[in-house]
């Protein structure tokens, strides 16, 4: 009982955390993601940004460690493709030649980026010994661009965009639930009628008139700020109200006079002692909150009022899946939803982790 008094409560939570096998799997799935996303160039084969109309609607390339006689080898390989064409349907298909390997290989220097949009670099993870033969790991959209490198590109944007309308809607959410329930009365009551007015916005009207407001020479990035300020605006009440219960529980307790008795402060107490004791919940509601900005995005991209070109986002990415032509005989084009779900999985455990977490006393 002494070590556990001697720790700090952060600390508890942390180790707790730790203890945690969602949560720790959770935090290795967002890892993974976020390293791809930052480094999406990095981890593409073939240029994100570019279209190539000579390769429109490949399937996603077989990655072999047998070749046809059953020799194994520790350098994956894939197999030269020939397109032909199925004369009874008119469909194109493609055929592995098995007298062409080509081998993949590591760290080599291809096409040309700038990591962080400051550093000159042509390294890229993997990519096929022979620059002519493309190697489409998830195959390629209906402009020839690779659906695994853009992928890995649309990360950035939904994961940015989301995290960054958590936390403004977490922010003015948890300083409103703050004011409100260490305050109440008066105080109390008009914050709580001002929450219910914005609680009462419909949400998806509002996306609606955006996209009928917004012309279609606006620039990408002023689209997704509006975005982040449309999702700030719609999410900070549930957060207002969920911490201002969490503050009534505590307002009137020992330490809270105590404060009050020494003559501290309002913003003193707020940010000292109430605020902190605030963060673990303020942690997991951020955390569970994120998972519902990911999903939110990826609809409102998909149906055409979300973020627009030259931005891409795994949503963006899912509009050319509306058509049941193209799903019949494009099912790779599904790929990003596997980023999505991956996402929204990794968000959920981490947030069960915490939740688990934030009562370091607990014995279990």
């Amino acid at each position: 009982m002494s070590d556990l008094n001697q720790q700090t409560h952060f600390g508890l939570v942390f180790e707790n955390f730790l203890k945690s096998i969602p949560g720790v799997t959770g935090m290795i799935m967002l890892s993974i993601l976020i390293i791809l996303s930052v480094f999406a160039e990095f981890f593409s084969p073939n240029n994100p940004y570019k279209n190539n109309y000579d390769h429109i609607y490949i399937p996603p390339s077989k990655i072999h460690f047998l070749d046809e006689n059953n020799n194994f080898s520790f350098r994956p390989f894939v197999y030269k493709r020939i397109e032909e064409y199925d004369l009874e349907t008119f469909e194109t298909f493609y055929k592995e030649d098995f007298s062409q390997k080509k081998n993949i290989r590591f760290f080599e220097r291809t096409w040309e980026y700038k990591l962080f949009n400051l550093i000159p670099s042509n390294l890229h993870l993997f990519t096929l010994e022979d620059s002519s033969e493309p190697f489409f790991l998830l195959g390629s959209d209906k402009l020839g661009r690779d659906v695994w490198s853009r992928a890995c590109l649309s990360g950035r944007i939904s994961l940015t965009l989301s995290m960054l309308a958590v936390l403004s809607s977490v922010f003015i959410g948890s300083f409103v639930g703050i004011l409100s329930g260490f305050y109440g009365g008066l105080t109390d009551w008009i914050i709580q009628r001002i929450v219910e007015i914005f609680t009462a916005l419909p949400a998806l009207p509002l996306w609606i008139a955006l996209a009928a407001l917004i012309p279609p020479y606006m620039d990408s990035f002023d689209v997704f700020m509006i975005m982040i300020f449309i999702f700030t605006l719609l999410g900070w009440t549930l957060t207002a109200r969920e911490i201002r219960g969490k503050v009534m529980s505590f307002a009137k307790t020992d330490f809270i006079n105590s404060a009050k008795e020494i003559g501290a402060s309002d913003l003193r107490i707020i940010f000292i002692h109430i605020y902190p004791n605030c963060m673990s919940h303020i942690i997991v509601v951020s955390t569970l909150t994120i998972p519902q900005m990911i999903l939110s995005e990826a609809f409102l991209s998909f149906i055409g009022i979300g973020i627009q070109e030259p931005m891409t986002s795994w949503g963006f990415m899912m509009k050319n899946a509306q058509s049941i032509e193209t799903l019949g005989s494009h099912l790779w084009i599904l790929s990003p939803v596997f980023f999505i779900i991956f996402a929204v999985l990794g968000f959920n455990f981490v947030g069960d982790g915490i939740r688990d977490a934030v009562d370091p006393y607990t014995v279990r």
